[in-house]
């Protein structure tokens, strides 16, 4: 099931939202003030549901601050039902809107039918296995823990997590990694996942296996 965040200054709201997605099975984080969140810790949701009316940062301004920096679907949540709103709020990135006051179903409903859809590629980064990947960083973290991972190392870390769950012969990641012009050969990356590894070993994290006579994946 999926991680979402509902930021709402409405505690009410926010209460009855966690209830009703927990019920199907899914991990809600509820923030009524914005200012005391982390703004990295955006990168963790597979959705955000946001409202448009706060105080402080409106919820038009949040979206356009955040919306760099994730790739999920973002949802309004809004009082406010003129045509101008809408289109303003689609265009600072929001991806729908639920308007309030709203039903049960319609929100279950509405959240399934984006995270359904929700197959765009990741710009920005991902969180996988409690691994979390900064794309544009090349940066790797556990937590807020660094992995310093070399420049292969981390490509073949990518290649295998956005992959994950399908296995890969060592040619097939040098051939996806390196490319046909590489100045080495398959029998390095049996030394860079070694490294990769006893570099996850010491945060205590094991996201590579082995498939003996076959390859490698990303559990």
């Amino acid at each position: 099931m999926a991680n979402i965040l509902a930021i709402d200054d409405e505690e009410d709201i926010l209460d009855i939202i966690k209830e009703s997605l927990s019920r199907e099975g899914h991990r809600v984080t509820i923030v009524s003030d914005f200012s005391t969140f982390p703004i990295e810790k955006c990168l963790d949701y597979d959705l955000i549901l946001l409202d448009v009316m706060m105080p402080g940062m409106d919820g038009f301004t949040l979206c356009r601050s955040i919306r760099n920096l994730v790739d999920c679907p973002i949802v309004f949540l809004t009082a406010k039902i003129m045509e101008e709103d809408i289109i303003a709020g689609l265009q600072v990135g929001g991806d729908d809107y639920i308007t309030k006051p709203f039903g049960i179903g319609e929100l279950r409903s509405r959240v399934a039918a984006h995270l359904r859809r929700e197959c765009r590629e990741k710009h920005n980064g991902f969180i996988l296995s409690g691994v979390k990947f900064k794309l544009s960083a090349k940066e790797v973290y556990i937590g807020d823990k660094l992995i310093p991972l070399t420049k292969s190392e981390y490509e073949i870390s990518e290649f295998l997590a956005v992959n994950h769950g399908q296995v890969f012969s060592r040619e097939k990641i040098y051939e996806s990694v390196f490319g046909f012009e590489g100045s080495s050969d398959s029998s390095c990356i049996v030394e860079h996942i070694k490294n990769i590894r006893s570099k996850f070993d010491k945060v205590n994290c094991h996201p590579i296996e082995t498939v003996w006579g076959i390859g490698y994946k990303w559990a």
